[in-house]
């Protein structure tokens, strides 16, 4: 049963979300604290591996007028170091508002300040996932 691997790849964190063998529904996976390049890349083979995943969607952080920024491109370095340990396909999705949308969805829930950093980034990839996986279910 293969799945789709969605990303949000931060300076301190990557949120790793993965869809349901269907392609219908993104589930928080975890959130991978950032050590080095090489390690956090190691982590999410292994998961690609446990997991059979096909495709892997990473949150691209674009500017507010869609243009690519200083962390848009840390996000694309990050993903040629990951290219080159693994053969799966990997696609951009816009990330604007994403972690606002998972702000928002951890204060509907109560969660408290200082709690919501464990969950945001996994969550944020979850909204990552599930928008290219309606996208791409919806036509």
């Amino acid at each position: 049963m293969t799945r789709i691997m969605g990303l949000d790849v931060g300076d301190k964190t990557i949120g790793v979300a993965l869809s349901d063998p269907m392609f219908l529904m993104a589930h928080p996976i975890e959130t991978i604290k950032r050590k080095k390049a090489s390690l956090d890349i190691q982590r999410l083979v292994e998961i690609i591996e446990k997991e059979d995943v096909k495709t892997i969607v990473v949150g691209l952080p674009k500017n507010m007028n869609n243009s690519i920024g200083p962390q848009s491109m840390k996000v694309m370095s990050f993903v040629d170091l990951l290219k080159k340990q693994t053969d799966k396909e990997i696609i951009y999705e816009d990330e604007r508002m994403t972690t606002l949308q998972s702000e928002r969805v951890l204060i509907d829930m109560d969660v408290r300040r200082e709690n919501r950093k464990k969950y945001i980034d996994k969550i944020a990839a979850t909204f990552i996932l599930q928008s290219y996986l309606d996208r791409r279910n919806n036509g």
